[in-house]
């Protein structure tokens, strides 16, 4: 079902990634994780929807989204970041993979993080944050979405590395096998995974290594 949906207003969250705040469809339902394609409402942009997730909560009364601009592309994300208040959308959803099958540890990279943040958002307001651990991959510390809240979210466990820059106060290098060994005690429990392909291929590929079970690993392709 495709529903227009209006941009009440856009804040930045990092130098490239925005909080996108959009009214909300009569009837539209939506569990945290989940998804929907967006296409700008406007000459040349209306056949090109791109998916992105609903970060909002399911009973909130507007559509939040966090979108990472990739300015290179010149495509959608791009044109999203030179949106006002008042621009349209059309939104067809909801649909996705990613669901909370209970606590454990959320592995994002970049962008990837945008499935984790209406899940832990959920845990941490209903006090069931425990047990879950947040590591989060980014190229610099200042790609680093939402790291302020994160930090903030008491009972979150929250590990932060950078890939191509040196840190006197984050970890640095690739989330690989040594990695996950350094910093996860129990691979009998949930790993969600998300971010580019080879990020989630690698990461399961290294958990299933360290004895994760096929069930326990949740991604957005599934297995």
């Amino acid at each position: 079902m495709t529903d227009s949906i209006v941009l009440k207003d856009v804040k930045p969250l990092t130098h490239d990634t925005n909080r996108y705040i959009f009214s909300r469809p009569e009837g539209l339902e939506f569990t945290p994780g989940q998804a929907a394609e967006l296409a700008i409402d406007a000459e040349g942009w209306r056949d090109e929807g791109r998916p992105f997730t609903f970060t909002s909560q399911p009973d909130d009364n507007d559509l939040e989204f966090v979108i990472k601009s990739y300015p290179d592309h010149d495509g959608v994300t791009e044109q999203l970041a030179e949106l006002k208040a008042g621009a349209t959308a059309k939104l067809d959803g909801p649909f996705g993979a990613i669901k909370d099958e209970g606590p454990g540890v959320f592995l994002a990279a970049g962008a990837g993080i945008t499935p984790f943040i209406p899940i832990l958002r959920t845990r941490a307001r209903e006090g069931d944050i425990k047990g879950c651990t947040l590591i989060f991959s980014n190229k610099t510390e200042h790609d680093i979405i939402m790291r302020g809240e994160w930090e903030a979210t008491q009972g979150l466990k929250t590990v932060f590395t950078v890939t191509d820059e040196e840190s006197d106060t984050l970890e640095t290098g690739k989330v690989d096998k040594s990695f996950l060994q350094k910093h996860v005690s129990n691979f009998d429990q949930k790993f969600y995974l998300c971010g580019p392909g080879g990020f989630v291929d690698d990461v399961r590929d290294a958990l299933k290594e360290l004895g994760a079970q096929k069930d326990n690993i949740i991604t957005e392709d599934g297995w």
